[in-house]
Protein backbone atom coordinates (compact mmCIF):
# COMPACT_ATOMS: atom_id res chain seq x y z
CA UNK A 1 0.00 0.00 0.00
CA UNK A 2 1.26 3.46 -0.91
CA UNK A 3 1.30 6.53 1.32
CA UNK A 4 -1.75 8.76 1.81
CA UNK A 5 -1.44 12.31 0.49
CA UNK A 6 -4.44 13.38 2.59
CA UNK A 7 -2.33 12.67 5.70
CA UNK A 8 -0.42 15.87 5.05
CA UNK A 9 -1.23 19.30 6.43
CA UNK A 10 -1.05 22.22 4.01
CA UNK A 11 2.41 23.11 5.30
CA UNK A 12 3.61 19.54 4.80
CA UNK A 13 2.12 19.49 1.31
CA UNK A 14 3.89 22.75 0.52
CA UNK A 15 7.21 21.28 1.67
CA UNK A 16 6.57 18.22 -0.49
CA UNK A 17 5.96 20.25 -3.64
CA UNK A 18 9.15 22.24 -3.05
CA UNK A 19 11.12 19.01 -2.62
CA UNK A 20 9.69 17.85 -5.93
CA UNK A 21 11.01 21.00 -7.58
CA UNK A 22 7.59 22.62 -7.98
CA UNK A 23 6.51 26.17 -7.17
CA UNK A 24 4.78 26.69 -3.83
CA UNK A 25 1.47 27.63 -5.47
CA UNK A 26 1.16 24.00 -6.65
CA UNK A 27 0.55 23.05 -3.03
CA UNK A 28 -2.51 25.29 -2.94
CA UNK A 29 -3.84 23.67 -6.11
CA UNK A 30 -3.25 20.19 -4.74
CA UNK A 31 -4.71 21.01 -1.35
CA UNK A 32 -7.79 22.59 -2.89
CA UNK A 33 -8.38 19.51 -5.02
CA UNK A 34 -7.94 17.13 -2.12
CA UNK A 35 -10.35 19.11 0.05
CA UNK A 36 -12.95 18.74 -2.71
CA UNK A 37 -12.58 14.97 -2.43
CA UNK A 38 -10.81 14.60 -5.76
CA UNK A 39 -8.45 11.77 -6.68
CA UNK A 40 -4.85 12.80 -7.36
CA UNK A 41 -5.37 11.92 -11.03
CA UNK A 42 -8.29 14.37 -11.26
CA UNK A 43 -6.64 17.43 -9.70
CA UNK A 44 -5.88 20.30 -12.07
CA UNK A 45 -2.08 20.31 -12.00
CA UNK A 46 0.46 19.24 -14.58
CA UNK A 47 0.29 15.62 -15.70
CA UNK A 48 3.95 15.17 -14.75
CA UNK A 49 3.25 16.20 -11.15
CA UNK A 50 0.20 13.95 -10.96
CA UNK A 51 2.24 11.04 -12.26
CA UNK A 52 5.07 11.62 -9.78
CA UNK A 53 2.63 11.83 -6.88
CA UNK A 54 0.76 8.72 -8.01
CA UNK A 55 3.98 6.71 -7.93
CA UNK A 56 4.25 7.29 -4.18
CA UNK A 57 0.70 8.09 -3.01
CA UNK A 58 -2.66 6.35 -3.32
CA UNK A 59 -4.78 7.92 -6.04
CA UNK A 60 -7.99 7.29 -4.08
CA UNK A 61 -7.33 6.05 -0.53
CA UNK A 62 -11.01 5.85 0.45
CA UNK A 63 -14.06 5.38 -1.75
CA UNK A 64 -17.73 4.66 -1.13
CA UNK A 65 -18.43 1.02 -1.91
CA UNK A 66 -22.07 0.86 -0.84
CA UNK A 67 -24.74 3.28 0.44
CA UNK A 68 -27.84 2.41 2.46
CA UNK A 69 -30.53 5.01 3.03
CA UNK A 70 -32.90 4.88 6.00
CA UNK A 71 -36.55 5.88 5.98
CA UNK A 72 -35.54 8.86 8.19
CA UNK A 73 -32.94 10.06 5.65
CA UNK A 74 -29.91 8.72 7.50
CA UNK A 75 -27.26 7.36 5.14
CA UNK A 76 -24.86 4.56 5.99
CA UNK A 77 -21.73 4.00 3.93
CA UNK A 78 -19.42 1.09 3.43
CA UNK A 79 -16.02 2.53 2.51
CA UNK A 80 -13.34 0.60 0.66
CA UNK A 81 -9.70 1.29 1.56
CA UNK A 82 -6.75 1.01 -0.78
CA UNK A 83 -5.54 -2.23 0.85
CA UNK A 84 -8.92 -3.96 0.43
CA UNK A 85 -10.15 -3.44 3.98
CA UNK A 86 -13.61 -1.98 4.56
CA UNK A 87 -14.93 0.42 7.17
CA UNK A 88 -18.22 2.21 7.61
CA UNK A 89 -19.70 5.56 8.46
CA UNK A 90 -23.06 7.25 8.95
CA UNK A 91 -24.48 10.61 7.86
CA UNK A 92 -27.26 11.96 10.07
CA UNK A 93 -29.36 14.83 8.76
CA UNK A 94 -30.54 17.43 11.24
CA UNK A 95 -32.16 20.84 10.82
CA UNK A 96 -28.92 22.54 11.85
CA UNK A 97 -26.79 20.58 9.37
CA UNK A 98 -25.31 17.19 8.52
CA UNK A 99 -23.39 15.21 11.12
CA UNK A 100 -21.02 12.49 9.92
CA UNK A 101 -19.89 9.62 12.10
CA UNK A 102 -16.41 8.41 11.11
CA UNK A 103 -14.34 5.34 11.89
CA UNK A 104 -10.81 5.54 13.27
CA UNK A 105 -9.77 1.87 13.03
CA UNK A 106 -10.51 -1.21 10.96
CA UNK A 107 -12.25 -3.24 13.63
CA UNK A 108 -11.60 -2.67 17.34
CA UNK A 109 -9.87 -4.45 20.20
CA UNK A 110 -11.88 -2.98 23.09
CA UNK A 111 -14.35 -5.89 23.16
CA UNK A 112 -17.48 -4.00 24.30
CA UNK A 113 -20.34 -6.50 24.45
CA UNK A 114 -22.92 -4.27 22.74
CA UNK A 115 -20.82 -3.37 19.69
CA UNK A 116 -20.41 -5.18 16.37
CA UNK A 117 -17.11 -3.42 15.60
CA UNK A 118 -15.20 -5.67 17.98
CA UNK A 119 -16.46 -9.00 16.64
CA UNK A 120 -13.38 -9.60 14.50
CA UNK A 121 -10.91 -7.75 16.71
CA UNK A 122 -8.57 -5.00 15.54
CA UNK A 123 -7.20 -5.29 12.02
CA UNK A 124 -5.26 -2.00 11.85
CA UNK A 125 -5.33 1.71 12.62
CA UNK A 126 -6.49 4.23 10.06
CA UNK A 127 -4.16 7.03 9.09
CA UNK A 128 -5.18 10.65 9.64
CA UNK A 129 -5.80 10.97 5.91
CA UNK A 130 -8.01 7.88 5.78
CA UNK A 131 -10.17 9.31 8.57
CA UNK A 132 -10.34 12.69 6.81
CA UNK A 133 -11.08 11.09 3.44
CA UNK A 134 -14.31 9.60 4.77
CA UNK A 135 -15.58 13.15 5.24
CA UNK A 136 -14.18 14.36 1.93
CA UNK A 137 -16.01 11.54 0.11
CA UNK A 138 -19.36 12.27 1.73
CA UNK A 139 -18.96 16.05 1.45
CA UNK A 140 -18.32 15.66 -2.29
CA UNK A 141 -21.24 13.24 -2.65
CA UNK A 142 -23.60 15.89 -1.30
CA UNK A 143 -22.15 18.70 -3.36
CA UNK A 144 -20.26 20.36 -0.57
CA UNK A 145 -17.19 22.45 -1.31
CA UNK A 146 -14.38 23.17 1.14
CA UNK A 147 -15.77 26.67 1.73
CA UNK A 148 -19.43 25.56 1.79
CA UNK A 149 -19.51 22.21 3.50
CA UNK A 150 -22.38 19.73 3.34
CA UNK A 151 -20.92 18.05 6.44
CA UNK A 152 -20.97 20.56 9.30
CA UNK A 153 -20.40 18.33 12.33
CA UNK A 154 -18.24 15.27 12.95
CA UNK A 155 -18.45 12.55 15.56
CA UNK A 156 -15.65 10.03 16.05
CA UNK A 157 -18.03 7.26 17.07
CA UNK A 158 -17.70 4.77 14.23
CA UNK A 159 -15.64 1.60 14.26
CA UNK A 160 -12.60 1.70 16.52
CA UNK A 161 -11.49 3.45 19.69
CA UNK A 162 -10.12 6.87 18.67
CA UNK A 163 -7.74 7.15 21.63
CA UNK A 164 -6.31 3.69 20.85
CA UNK A 165 -5.15 5.31 17.58
CA UNK A 166 -4.03 8.45 19.34
CA UNK A 167 -1.42 10.04 17.05
CA UNK A 168 -3.44 9.57 13.86
CA UNK A 169 -6.62 10.77 15.56
CA UNK A 170 -4.98 13.96 16.85
CA UNK A 171 -3.43 14.69 13.47
CA UNK A 172 -6.84 14.19 11.85
CA UNK A 173 -8.39 16.63 14.34
CA UNK A 174 -5.79 19.26 13.47
CA UNK A 175 -6.17 18.70 9.71
CA UNK A 176 -9.98 18.67 9.63
CA UNK A 177 -10.15 21.92 11.62
CA UNK A 178 -7.36 23.69 9.75
CA UNK A 179 -8.13 27.05 8.15
CA UNK A 180 -8.04 26.88 4.38
CA UNK A 181 -9.07 23.25 4.43
CA UNK A 182 -12.43 21.77 5.28
CA UNK A 183 -12.21 23.86 8.45
CA UNK A 184 -14.72 22.19 10.77
CA UNK A 185 -14.55 23.91 14.15
CA UNK A 186 -13.29 21.73 17.04
CA UNK A 187 -16.48 22.76 18.87
CA UNK A 188 -18.44 20.91 16.18
CA UNK A 189 -16.43 17.72 16.67
CA UNK A 190 -17.17 15.04 19.26
CA UNK A 191 -14.85 12.19 20.19
CA UNK A 192 -16.21 9.11 21.94
CA UNK A 193 -13.96 6.93 24.06
CA UNK A 194 -14.61 3.91 26.24
CA UNK A 195 -12.35 5.54 28.83
CA UNK A 196 -8.61 5.24 28.11
CA UNK A 197 -7.67 7.42 31.06
CA UNK A 198 -4.03 8.35 30.23
CA UNK A 199 -5.06 9.39 26.71
CA UNK A 200 -7.87 11.59 28.04
CA UNK A 201 -5.24 13.55 29.98
CA UNK A 202 -3.07 13.77 26.86
CA UNK A 203 -5.99 14.96 24.75
CA UNK A 204 -6.79 17.65 27.30
CA UNK A 205 -3.27 19.04 26.83
CA UNK A 206 -3.48 19.17 23.02
CA UNK A 207 -5.29 22.52 22.90
CA UNK A 208 -8.15 21.10 20.84
CA UNK A 209 -11.48 22.11 22.47
CA UNK A 210 -13.50 19.25 21.02
CA UNK A 211 -16.45 17.64 22.79
CA UNK A 212 -15.35 14.68 24.89
CA UNK A 213 -17.85 11.85 25.14
CA UNK A 214 -17.38 8.90 27.48
CA UNK A 215 -19.06 5.55 26.86
CA UNK A 216 -20.14 4.83 30.42
CA UNK A 217 -23.16 2.51 30.10
CA UNK A 218 -23.03 1.28 33.71
CA UNK A 219 -23.05 2.82 37.18
CA UNK A 220 -20.59 0.50 38.95
CA UNK A 221 -17.19 -0.93 38.08
CA UNK A 222 -18.52 -4.47 38.46
CA UNK A 223 -21.41 -3.78 36.10
CA UNK A 224 -19.14 -2.02 33.64
CA UNK A 225 -16.74 -4.97 33.58
CA UNK A 226 -19.58 -7.24 32.42
CA UNK A 227 -20.10 -5.25 29.24
CA UNK A 228 -16.82 -3.36 28.76
CA UNK A 229 -13.51 -5.22 29.31
CA UNK A 230 -11.61 -1.89 29.49
CA UNK A 231 -13.26 -1.37 32.89
CA UNK A 232 -10.91 -3.98 34.33
CA UNK A 233 -8.07 -1.50 33.79
CA UNK A 234 -9.70 1.90 34.30
CA UNK A 235 -12.24 2.45 37.05
CA UNK A 236 -15.12 4.92 36.97
CA UNK A 237 -13.46 7.09 39.64
CA UNK A 238 -10.34 7.40 37.47
CA UNK A 239 -12.45 8.34 34.44
CA UNK A 240 -14.29 11.02 36.39
CA UNK A 241 -10.99 12.56 37.55
CA UNK A 242 -9.71 12.59 33.97
CA UNK A 243 -12.95 14.25 32.81
CA UNK A 244 -12.59 16.93 35.48
CA UNK A 245 -9.06 17.61 34.19
CA UNK A 246 -10.40 17.83 30.63
CA UNK A 247 -12.97 20.43 31.71
CA UNK A 248 -10.31 22.40 33.59
CA UNK A 249 -8.03 22.50 30.53
CA UNK A 250 -10.60 23.08 27.79
CA UNK A 251 -13.63 24.62 29.48
CA UNK A 252 -15.75 22.12 27.58
CA UNK A 253 -18.56 20.28 29.33
CA UNK A 254 -18.19 16.52 28.86
CA UNK A 255 -20.86 14.01 27.90
CA UNK A 256 -21.60 10.50 29.12
CA UNK A 257 -23.19 8.05 26.72
CA UNK A 258 -25.44 5.54 28.43
CA UNK A 259 -26.95 2.76 26.30
CA UNK A 260 -30.07 1.35 27.90
CA UNK A 261 -29.82 -2.45 28.03
CA UNK A 262 -32.86 -4.42 29.17
CA UNK A 263 -32.34 -6.10 32.54
CA UNK A 264 -28.86 -4.67 32.87
CA UNK A 265 -28.63 -0.96 33.63
CA UNK A 266 -32.01 0.79 33.47
CA UNK A 267 -33.74 0.28 36.84
CA UNK A 268 -34.56 2.86 39.48
CA UNK A 269 -31.43 1.90 41.43
CA UNK A 270 -29.28 2.58 38.34
CA UNK A 271 -30.81 6.04 37.93
CA UNK A 272 -30.09 6.82 41.58
CA UNK A 273 -26.50 5.55 41.27
CA UNK A 274 -25.92 7.57 38.10
CA UNK A 275 -27.24 10.71 39.80
CA UNK A 276 -24.98 10.08 42.78
CA UNK A 277 -21.94 9.71 40.52
CA UNK A 278 -22.52 12.75 38.33
CA UNK A 279 -24.59 15.32 40.20
CA UNK A 280 -22.87 18.71 40.34
CA UNK A 281 -20.37 17.87 37.59
CA UNK A 282 -20.16 19.91 34.34
CA UNK A 283 -21.57 17.09 32.28
CA UNK A 284 -24.54 15.86 30.28
CA UNK A 285 -25.97 12.35 29.99
CA UNK A 286 -26.94 11.13 26.54
CA UNK A 287 -29.27 8.15 26.86
CA UNK A 288 -29.38 5.75 23.93
CA UNK A 289 -31.82 2.96 23.21
CA UNK A 290 -29.47 0.10 22.37
CA UNK A 291 -29.07 -0.67 18.68
CA UNK A 292 -29.34 -4.45 18.93
CA UNK A 293 -26.54 -6.58 17.48
CA UNK A 294 -27.75 -10.15 16.90
CA UNK A 295 -24.34 -11.67 17.65
CA UNK A 296 -24.33 -10.09 21.10
CA UNK A 297 -27.71 -11.20 22.47
CA UNK A 298 -28.40 -7.94 24.31
CA UNK A 299 -31.83 -6.34 24.12
CA UNK A 300 -32.95 -2.74 24.15
CA UNK A 301 -35.73 -1.24 26.25
CA UNK A 302 -39.09 0.11 25.11
CA UNK A 303 -39.54 3.78 24.37
CA UNK A 304 -41.72 4.07 27.47
CA UNK A 305 -38.99 2.55 29.66
CA UNK A 306 -36.38 4.86 28.12
CA UNK A 307 -38.43 7.98 28.87
CA UNK A 308 -39.12 6.71 32.37
CA UNK A 309 -35.39 6.41 33.03
CA UNK A 310 -34.84 9.87 31.54
CA UNK A 311 -37.49 11.28 33.86
CA UNK A 312 -35.76 9.80 36.91
CA UNK A 313 -32.46 11.43 35.91
CA UNK A 314 -34.07 14.81 35.27
CA UNK A 315 -35.89 14.64 38.61
CA UNK A 316 -32.53 14.08 40.30
CA UNK A 317 -31.19 17.28 38.73
CA UNK A 318 -28.99 15.76 36.01
CA UNK A 319 -28.81 17.29 32.54
CA UNK A 320 -29.94 14.46 30.29
CA UNK A 321 -31.57 13.73 26.93
CA UNK A 322 -32.71 10.65 25.05
CA UNK A 323 -31.01 10.44 21.68
CA UNK A 324 -33.40 10.14 18.77
CA UNK A 325 -32.99 6.73 17.16
CA UNK A 326 -31.73 7.13 13.61
CA UNK A 327 -30.88 4.56 10.95
CA UNK A 328 -32.19 1.55 12.87
CA UNK A 329 -33.72 0.06 9.72
CA UNK A 330 -30.32 0.02 7.97
CA UNK A 331 -28.23 -1.36 10.84
CA UNK A 332 -27.16 1.99 12.28
CA UNK A 333 -24.96 0.56 15.03
CA UNK A 334 -21.18 0.53 14.64
CA UNK A 335 -19.78 -2.39 12.68
CA UNK A 336 -23.02 -4.01 11.51
CA UNK A 337 -22.67 -3.22 7.81
CA UNK A 338 -19.02 -4.29 7.74
CA UNK A 339 -19.79 -7.57 9.50
CA UNK A 340 -22.61 -8.26 7.03
CA UNK A 341 -20.35 -7.46 4.05
CA UNK A 342 -17.49 -9.66 5.27
CA UNK A 343 -19.83 -12.59 5.89
CA UNK A 344 -21.06 -12.37 2.28
CA UNK A 345 -17.64 -11.95 0.63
Amino acid sequence: MKKILQDLSFEELENLTVRLGEKKFRAKQLYGGLMLGKRISAINVSSSLRERLSEEYEDEPVKILKTLTSSDGTEKYLFSLADGNVIEGVLMKYKYGYTQCVSTQVGCRMGCKFCASTLGGLVRNLSAGEILSQILCVNALHGGAADKRAVTNVVLMGSGEPLDNYENTVKFLRNVSAEGGINISPRNISLSTCGLVPKIYSLADEGLPINLTISLHQTTDAGRERTMPVAKKYKIEEILKACDYYFKKTGRRYIFEYSLIAGENCGKEHAEQLASLLKGKPCHVNLIRLNEVKERGLNTVSEKQAYSFLGMLEKSGLSATLRRSMGSDIGGACGQLRVSYLSEN
